[in-house]
């Protein structure tokens, strides 16, 4: 049995991998052939009959894994300097803003028709509100670099700030005064833990002469987030964090301890620490819409009582992400469409207290809802054009391009 297994794992994985090859000529993201990869594996085995085991309580470990390292991955790439504040306040703010107005309309539509209180409706929508930096930040790679790094930036901040409000709507009886003190002092003790914690990561990254010294690294940050998660800190600032320090060494060059970690040497540290970190989180990726594609069942997918509410929330997420676009003067095409859900609502949905659970917000809705916006967004990318291939099908036939850089 051990080797059909094996076999199984590495076919898989190596299909995943092509599709990620095949994402930028085909412009379907590979997170929509990895759920059908899943569900057709799945038919493929009850047709077989082949016993395969309840796998279900996989799923939130490599989903917790696989957000640490993606964020992690996105904040690497990221070049923070004066030239892009007005950029990360924008992202800043399309991430933030209307999730929090969608979380609210969505929370009313499930309080009026599922006859349940506010706080606990909140509990189902806020998921859904958030764009899942896990599926957003693969399917940038191949954007141009400003659009790319606005969706890294907005996809993060959306997860952080999605999961703080979550923790806050579910770990609270009562909404007061005593619980805004209570976060900001959660807020306050987080970003301490993050900057110890960076600046003792990166220290050991620099010092340790090892022949293995990325992994321990790796585990050292995903111990920390989990320990912060337990207790209820907003954990994802520090991968956050951690990620745009690393990734900008050269602009801390004034920070008084900064020359200790002698970041000339650091900074080719960093790049193969980055590296690493691509391809695990490519695997753990993989690894996940794999097996929630091969969890998905049919009557599921297709459920008839779920569908307009799937539908009408997808609707209402591309409403105000239109309008805030617009406000904000960013481009429309492909931004709109890059606002996909998945893990992180897949994981916060699966975290919802049992008595705050509704029935409309069921996981069927939670299923339709993430096939819905991923095929969205693979028709906004399979009908958008870079500007070299719109300047090439303008060019009149014989005329030379302009030469590039």
């Amino acid at each position: 049995m051990t080797n059909p297994v094996i076999i199984t794992i590495c076919v898989l994985l190596l299909l995943a991998y092509i599709f990620d090859l095949s994402a930028a000529k085909t412009k379907i993201p590979s997170v929509i052939l990895l759920l059908a990869l899943g569900w057709i594996f799945r038919q493929g085995t009850m047709l077989l009959e082949i016993p395969i085991p309840n796998l279900n309580s996989i799923l939130p470990i490599l989903g917790t894994v696989g957000l640490i390292l993606i964020v992690m991955e996105g904040s690497l790439e990221l070049e923070l300097n004066r030239e892009k504040l007005p950029l990360v306040g924008k992202a800043t703010i399309i991430a933030t803003v209307p999730m929090i107005l969608f979380s609210f309309g969505l929370a009313w539509a499930f309080s009026y028709y599922g006859l349940v209180s506010m706080k606990i409706a909140l509990a189902s929508a806020i998921p859904l509100a958030i764009i899942s930096s896990a599926i957003a930040i693969p399917s940038a790679h191949h954007l141009p670099a400003r659009e790319k790094e606005f969706v890294t930036y907005e996809s993060s901040i959306s997860d952080i700030i999605g999961v703080i409000l979550f923790n806050f709507i579910t770990l609270n009886e009562t909404i007061g005064v005593h619980s805004f003190v209570e976060f900001t002092w959660e807020l306050v003790v987080m970003l301490i833990v993050s900057a110890l914690a960076t600046a003792g990561l990166a220290f050991l990254l620099n010092k340790i002469k090892h022949h293995v010294k990325f992994v321990p690294i790796i585990l050292a940050v995903v111990l920390i987030y989990t320990i912060a998660k337990t207790y209820h800190l907003p954990s994802l600032l520090f991968i956050l964090l951690f990620g745009l320090f690393l990734g900008n060494l050269n602009h801390w060059q004034s920070v008084p301890f900064i020359h200790r970690l002698h970041p000339e040497t650091l900074d080719r540290e960093v790049d193969k620490f980055k590296e690493l970190t691509t391809e695990i989180a490519f695997l753990i990726r993989a690894l996940f819409f794999l097996l929630f594609g091969f969890l998905i069942e049919t009557r599921e997918l297709l459920n008839p009582d779920t569908i307009v509410w799937a539908l009408a929330i997808c609707a209402g997420i591309y409403v105000i992400r239109f309008v805030f676009l617009k406000l904000f003067r960013m481009p429309g095409k492909p931004l709109l469409f890059l606002a996909p859900r998945g893990l992180i609502t897949i994981l916060l949905f699966l975290s919802i207290p049992a008595g705050q659970m509704i029935p409309l917000a069921n996981k069927s809705l939670i299923i339709q809802v993430i096939i819905l916006n991923a095929l969205i967004m693979m028709f906004g990318l399979m009908t958008y054009r870079t500007q070299p291939e719109q300047e090439l099908q303008a060019k009149p036939a014989g005329e030379p391009l302009p030469a590039q850089d």
